[in-house]
């Protein structure tokens, strides 16, 4: 079984107030070439297949055609919902698209669809889970029996116990508020506004029939513990979420401190999983856990990246093989530096496609007139005008001094932990370096 995974497609999008709508189609033209020349079984989409939730006439055409393509090919294609898509849009038609072998993510509920291939290596199931919130699976639990609720606790309690993490967990009869894996069912502390419940022993409240999810690691792990996965079969999960160590770029949707973040663990009872997001092709701890990346590049950060096409063709249960199938864009995103003189003069530019897309850094000393509208003469789509010279700099420096100034010693080591661990500090975290900070200050007077 061979399949291709691609990802965060954003057609419709507009970088820097440029169209990328023909970009977009070229590249689909490229995709449903190396699908061919592959001989590919289908292709996994995971996610971002639009750039807005309401996407725009044309891009909705855009998409169409291509799943029409595949199709008409023979190619079956599974897609789930990413967090710049409608769930409810992408899932339309969901029934018709089936008999046509177009396979997407249906609204989560509480319950991810499930696609069992066969081949001769026996069957392959593919689990189709679209962008999810905490939000969202508190919403889709709440119509889980007590039963299926009192095993959900016990297993994100357990997590929440070895991450070593805050949470908030209805465990028999206490309602946890603070980080502690010693609980007890004896008594009751005070929390503000309970809505779940208790025992006898503490409010008087109905037993909880459902679990509270608390960060995209919870919903994510009650999502896929839901799912009931068989691991002595093969296990495909095609997803849409920010694994934790996973490199970012400018052009994705960042979450402020991290709080998206989902460990790679989660994943584990799955043989390969298709992730969507993260812009920059790359895998977290193994291979099979990958990030295909864009088909197009969506930002200056991503101008030395090479785009392409993950082939995944699946053998027997442990046996993957991965290879890529570079991509090539209509128009190739550049970044080019120099004097005014320098980035016009023929010699410069004579190597390169001048109809690329291109970030033009200008190091002389004083603005040019016009600047902008006379190098577009040469570079048509150029799409940002930038300086580098002593003013700059300098205004830089005032810019950094005073953003330093105004923060605290707290802000300020929360930032350099991030930077070195890609992820921010956690509650304990925070608390400790808050203590240290106290304790020197106090030595110091």
């Amino acid at each position: 079984m061979k399949l291709l995974h691609i990802s965060d497609l954003h057609i419709g999008k507009r970088v820097n107030e440029f169209s990328m709508i023909e970009d977009q189609k070229y590249i689909l033209r490229q995709i449903l070439t190396i699908a061919d020349q592959q001989q590919a079984d289908g292709v996994m989409i995971a996610g971002d297949i639009y750039d807005k939730p309401v996407p725009s006439a044309e891009a909705v055409q855009v998409f169409d055609w291509f799943l029409t393509e595949l199709a008409d090919r023979g190619k079956k294609v599974y897609a789930v919902s990413g967090n710049h898509d409608s769930a409810e849009r992408i899932a339309f038609g969901a029934q018709l698209m089936r008999g046509r072998g177009v396979y997407v993510s249906p609204v989560y509920r509480g319950e991810t669809a499930k696609y069992t291939l066969t081949d001769a290596y026996g069957e392959m199931n593919i689990y189709l889970l679209p962008f999810i919130k905490p939000a969202v699976v508190r919403h889709a639990l709440e119509g889980l029996t007590d039963t299926d609720a009192d095993f959900m606790q016990e297993e994100v309690l357990s997590d929440a116990a070895e991450k070593e993490k805050p949470s908030k967990v209805l465990l028999g009869s206490c309602y946890e508020t603070e980080k502690s894996s010693e609980v007890s069912s004896e008594s009751c502390y005070e929390t503000e506004k309970p809505s779940k419940v208790s025992s006898e022993s503490c409010y008087e409240k109905e037993k909880p029939s459902k679990v509270s999810p608390e960060s995209y690691y919870d919903a994510v792990k009650i999502a896929i513990e839901r799912m009931n996965v068989d691991t002595s079969k093969r296990n495909i999960l095609i997803a849409h979420q920010f694994v934790t160590g996973a490199g970012r770029c400018d052009s994705e949707e960042v979450s402020v401190g991290g709080l998206d973040n989902v460990e790679s663990e989660v994943f584990d009872a799955f043989d390969y999983v298709a992730l969507g997001h993260i812009h920059s092709p790359q895998f977290i701890k193994r291979e099979t856990l990958r990030y295909c990346g864009t088909p197009l590049k969506y930002s200056f950060s991503e101008a030395d990246q090479e785009k392409s096409v993950t082939v995944v063709e699946f053998a027997e249960k442990g046996n993957i093989q991965l290879s890529t199938v570079p991509l090539v864009p209509l128009r190739d995103m550049r970044r080019i530096r120099g004097t005014y003189l320098e980035v016009t003069a023929r010699t410069f530019y004579q190597e390169f496609n001048t109809e690329d897309y291109v970030q033009v850094t200008l190091t002389d000393e004083e603005d040019i007139p016009d600047g902008l509208q006379k190098l577009r003469i040469i570079y048509p789509n150029l799409m940002r005008l930038e300086y580098d010279n002593s003013r700059t700099k300098q205004s830089h420096m005032i810019e950094r001094a005073e953003d330093i100034e105004q923060k605290s010693e707290q802000e300020l080591f929360a930032e350099f932990y991030e930077l070195q661990n890609n992820q921010p500090m956690n509650a304990e975290q925070a608390a400790f370096v808050a203590q240290l900070i106290a304790a020197c200050k106090e030595q110091d007077k």
